[in-house]
C-alpha cells in the first residue's frame, strides 16, 4: 500500500507540473493563505496493524495551515492531527482450574497526536485545485498498556494470577518519535474562499527513540508450544505453575512496531486573500503579413546515448515524411544531415545501431509554429554494452595503418568476432558489460601483440567509450617481438591456459604466413642459479614449441631456445638490488623472425 501510494504522488506531481502551463496566468500572483479542517478513515499497516499493535481501523481529525508565496503553485504548510486506532482484545480462555484474561491499564486503544511541516504545491483549474504536500515533525504517541495472565482457582476466595503470559513492555504509556507525512488533495471551489476537497495522505514514524524515549511499540509473550483447552489442568505449587512449560517455551519474545497508517477523508477550507480575475478576451487582430506556421524551417535531430547522454556518431537516422526518407550518418557531434526548408506538417525520426533501434520521435506541425528558425529534436539510443573504439597503428611510430583485419575474442566463451580498420585505421566492437576480451591483429605479413580489454568495474551510466591502440608490426626477417602476457607457474614450464591464448595468436600468424620460420626464446631474471635459469628457460621454450606443434605447426619452423639471464634488457644483474617491475622486464618470452 505504502509503495502504491508514493508511485501515484509521483505520477500526479509530475503530471501537475506539466499542468501549471496551463493555468490561467491572469490570476492573482500575491501568495495567499489558507485554513483547512478535515477529518475521516485512518487505516493502520504492516506490523503496528496485524500481530503486533493488533491496531483496527479508526478515524483521525485536524487542522491545516498553509501560506502559498507569490504565484499560489508553491507554499509551505503546517499541519496539526489527531489519531485513534482501537486495538483487537486479546481472547479470554477457560480451562479445567481456571482461565485466562487480560486486564487493560488504560484504554485498550493508539491515540497519538502529530505535528509537522513542510512544503505543499498546487495547480488550479477552474474550480478545482489539486495539490500534494510533504511534511516532517514530531509524533506524539499514546500506546495501550495491557496484561494477559492466568488465573488459577483457589481453594476459596476469587482465582489466583500465576503467570503473566502476554504482556506490553513499554517504558511509557505515552512517548514521541519522528514523523513523516505525505499526501493529496483535491479541491473544488464554492466560491472565492470556501472550497470542498477530499485527501489521502500517508504517516509513520521513523526512528527508534526521541531522546531518551523508546519510540516504538513493545510487547513481551511467551510463544505457545500447544493451545491451552478446557480440559486442561495447571498444577499449582508455592504459587507457581509446575508445569507451565508443557504450554509455553521457557523464554519470552520481545516484539516491536513503528506506527503507520493511510488517512483518506473529507475537508473544507478556507482561502484568504483577493478574488481570483478572470482575463478578458484577446482582441483578434488581421495582418496582411503570411502566418508564420506557413514558412518553412529547418529540422536538425541530434542522436545521443540514453545513458551517458553523450552524442552518438554512426547512427543511422531516418526523417519521414508523407512517404520519403531522409537518411544519413550522425557525424561526431551526433548531427543527422540537416533538412533545409521543411514544409509544415508531421515527421517521424527512427534511429538505429548495431542492430538497436532507438525510441522513435515525432515532429508535428505545432512545432512549425514555434519561434526560430529551426526544429531541433534529439533522440536517445540505448544500447547496454561498452563501444571499444580502436586504432590500428605502425608499432614504432604510432602512424596510422588502415585496412588491417582485427579479432576480438570473448575470454569467457572463446566466441570471435572480425572486423578491417577503416580509412582511418578505425575498428569498432560492442562490449558486454563485466566481460573480458582478447583483441589481436589477423593479417598476413603482419604481427601485433594480444592487448586484453576489460569492461568488469566500468558503470556503464558513466562510460561509453572504451578506446585501444593496436600497435602493428611487419614480419621481417631478424625482427624480434615480445610477445606479451605469457605466463609460467613458479618452477613450471607448462603452458597456463592464459598463455595458450596467446600462442594461438602466433599460431594464427604461422598458418596465415606458411613461409615464415621463428626461434622462440624463453628468458629469466637474474635471480636463482645461473644453471637453474638456463635449464628452465629450455624447458619453457620447448613447452611453447611444442603448443604450437601440437596445433599443426610442423616442428622444423620453429626452433627452441633459452637464454636464462644472459640476455638481461636492464642493469639487474647477479647482486644487483632491483624493483619487481625491473625483474619482470626480464622476465619474457620472444619471437625472433629467422625466415619470411
Amino acid at each position: 500500500m505504502k509503495k502504491l501510494i508514493l508511485m501515484v504522488m509521483a505520477v500526479v506531481l509530475s503530471s501537475l507540473t506539466w499542468a501549471q502551463n496551463r493555468q490561467d496566468s491572469t490570476a492573482s500572483n500575491r501568495g495567499r493563505l489558507q485554513v483547512s479542517a478535515f477529518g475521516g478513515l485512518s487505516m493502520p499497516l504492516g506490523k503496528y496493524k496485524n500481530e503486533i499493535g493488533r491496531a483496527k481501523n479508526g478515524y483521525f481529525a485536524g487542522l491545516a495551515i498553509d501560506q502559498y508565496f507569490k504565484g499560489n503553485k508553491w507554499g509551505i504548510g503546517l499541519d496539526a492531527r489527531f489519531l485513534n486506532h482501537e486495538m483487537r482484545k486479546l481472547d479470554s480462555v477457560f480451562f479445567a482450574n481456571g482461565h485466562i484474561a487480560t486486564a487493560y491499564k488504560n484504554h485498550p486503544s493508539f491515540q497519538h497526536i502529530a505535528l509537522s511541516v513542510g512544503p505543499t504545491y498546487k495547480v488550479g483549474f477552474g474550480k478545482l485545485d489539486f495539490e500534494a504536500f510533504l511534511r516532517g515533525g514530531v509524533l506524539f504517541e499514546g500506546f495501550p498498556q495491557y496484561t494477559q495472565s492466568i488465573y488459577v482457582n483457589a481453594a476459596s476466595g476469587p482465582p489466583v494470577k500465576t503467570f503473566d503470559n502476554y504482556y506490553t513492555s513499554n517504558s511509557k504509556e505515552k512517548t514521541k518519535s519522528w514523523m513523516g507525512l505525505g499526501g493529496l488533495r483535491l479541491s473544488y471551489g464554492l466560491g472565492d474562499h470556501l472550497a470542498l476537497f477530499v485527501q489521502a495522505d500517508y504517516l509513520r514514524a521513523f526512528g527508534k527513540s526521541f531522546g531518551s524515549d523508546s519510540s516504538e511499540f513493545y510487547i513481551t509473550r511467551y510463544s505457545e508450544k500447544k493451545a491451552i483447552t478446557a480440559t486442561d489442568v495447571m498444577n499449582v505449587k508455592i504459587g507457581q505453575i509446575t508445569n507451565i512449560l508443557d504450554f509455553y517455551e521457557e523464554k519470552p519474545v520481545t516484539q516491536k512496531t513503528f506506527v503507520q497508517a493511510v488517512n483518506v477523508g473529507l475537508g473544507i477550507k478556507y482561502t484568504f486573500g483577493g478574488k481570483r480575475k478572470i482575463a478578458a478576451p484577446v482582441p483578434v487582430t488581421k495582418t496582411l503579413a503570411p502566418p508564420a506556421s506557413a514558412v518553412p524551417k529547418d529540422i536538425l535531430v541530434v542522436v545521443k546515448d540514453r545513458q551517458t547522454g553523450l552524442a552518438l556518431s554512426g547512427v543511422t537516422l531516418k526523417i519521414s515524411h508523407k512517404g520519403v526518407d531522409h537518411t544519413s550518418i550522425s557525424n561526431a557531434e551526433g548531427q543527422a544531415e540537416r533538412i533545409k526548408g521543411a514544409e509544415k506538417g508531421s515527421y517521424q525520426v527512427t534511429a538505429v545501431k548495431n542492430g538497436i533501434a532507438a525510441e522513435p520521435v515525432a515532429i508535428t506541425a505545432s512545432d512549425f509554429d514555434k519561434a526560430g528558425n529551426v526544429i531541433y529534436k534529439e533522440i536517445y539510443h540505448d544500447d547496454p554494452r561498452f563501444t571499444l573504439i580502436g586504432e590500428t597503428v605502425r608499432a614504432n611510430d604510432n602512424a596510422k595503418l588502415p585496412g588491417i583485419g582485427t579479432v576480438l575474442t570473448n575470454a569467457s566463451n572463446s566466441t570471435n568476432m572480425t572486423q578491417i580498420s577503416d580509412a582511418e585505421a578505425k575498428f569498432v566492437y560492442q562490449l558486454e558489460q563485466q566481460s573480458d576480451y582478447n583483441i589481436v591483429a589477423n593479417q598476413a605479413g603482419k604481427f601485433s601483440q594480444t592487448e586484453s580489454v576489460s569492461t568488469k568495474g566500468l558503470d556503464r551510466s558513466k562510460t561509453l567509450y572504451v578506446t585501444l591502440k593496436l600497435g602493428v608490426s611487419n614480419l621481417d626477417a631478424g625482427a624480434v617481438f615480445v610477445l606479451k602476457n605469457i605466463h609460467y607457474d613458479f618452477d613450471k614450464s607448462n603452458i597456463r591456459p592464459d598463455a595458450g591464448r596467446i600462442l594461438d595468436n602466433l599460431l594464427n600468424v604461422m598458418s596465415q604466413n606458411p613461409t615464415l620460420k621463428i626461434e622462440l626464446s624463453s628468458h629469466t631474471d637474474s635471480r636463482g642459479k645461473d644453471t637453474y635459469n638456463l635449464r628452465l628457460s629450455q624447458q619453457r621454450a620447448e613447452a611453447a614449441v611444442n603448443y604450437l606443434v601440437g596445433k599443426g605447426v610442423a616442428r622444423d619452423r620453429m626452433v627452441a631456445k633459452g637464454y636464462g639471464e644472459t640476455r638481461l634488457l636492464n642493469r639487474c644483474a647477479n647482486g644487483i638490488i632491483c624493483t619487481e617491475d625491473e625483474h619482470q622486464e626480464n622476465r619474457r618470452t620472444e619471437i625472433k623472425v629467422l625466415k619470411f
